[in-house]
């Protein structure tokens, strides 16, 4: 199980879940209170090796926004959070990771057949696309219709129920954000004690 730590804002961050071994930090450039510039992004990212991925997250934003920030960051994935479109994602000069609410009405089979490399589910609600740091009932992921190889597990995730998440979704990957948060700021400790765990489940799979 591979895991995002999202929402990176300093240097200091992305070197932390760097060195503890995440796949993946995720920049925020929508409306957000961990939103950061591509200048920002760019920045923090000259700080990383190519081994550790990154993705932008983006709502509605305009192609051309989105084709300076991989351009100037190296991204390799786009997250898609808001209304976008099969045509706009496949004109996307990236991985694309299309974000789904768990309270959307689309139905499992009409996010997995999303042309989206990875699915990505929230929790969400009627009045936010995400980001809420609460899980919703993983039970209703128990569906003949969801790809778990595609399958990017969001919300309310922390040191204390990954080992959970794995062993009753499975998904591909997780993503974290206020998880790995202290006080609203990504916190070093908290990330590492995620990897730890990440590793416990993940002892003897080939990633």
């Amino acid at each position: 199980m591979k895991v995002k730590i999202c929402g990176i804002q300093t240097v200091e961050a992305a070197k932390a879940a760097e060195e503890s071994g995440a796949d993946m930090i995720g920049f925020l450039f929508a409306d957000s209170r961990r939103r950061v510039t591509v200048g920002e992004a760019e920045e923090i990212a000259g700080e990383l090796s190519s081994c550790i991925k990154k993705a932008g997250v983006f709502v509605n934003a305009e192609k051309d926004e989105i084709d300076e920030a991989i351009r100037r960051v190296g991204l390799d994935y786009v997250q898609l959070h808001g209304d976008e479109d099969e045509v706009f994602a496949g004109s996307i000069n990236a991985r694309v990771i299309k974000a789904f609410s768990h309270a959307s009405p689309c139905t499992f089979m009409e996010m997995f057949s999303f042309p989206a490399d990875f699915i990505l589910i929230d929790s969400g609600s009627k009045n936010a696309r995400g980001g809420t740091g609460k899980a919703f009932d993983w039970s209703d992921l128990d569906h003949p219709d969801i790809d778990k190889g595609r399958l990017i597990l969001a919300g309310g995730l922390d040191a204390g129920n990954i080992e959970a998440a794995y062993r009753e979704v499975g998904p591909y990957a997780v993503d974290l954000s206020s998880g790995a948060e202290t006080d609203g700021v990504k916190d070093p400790e908290k990330i590492r004690d995620i990897m730890n765990e990440v590793r416990s489940v993940n002892d003897g799979e080939d990633l």
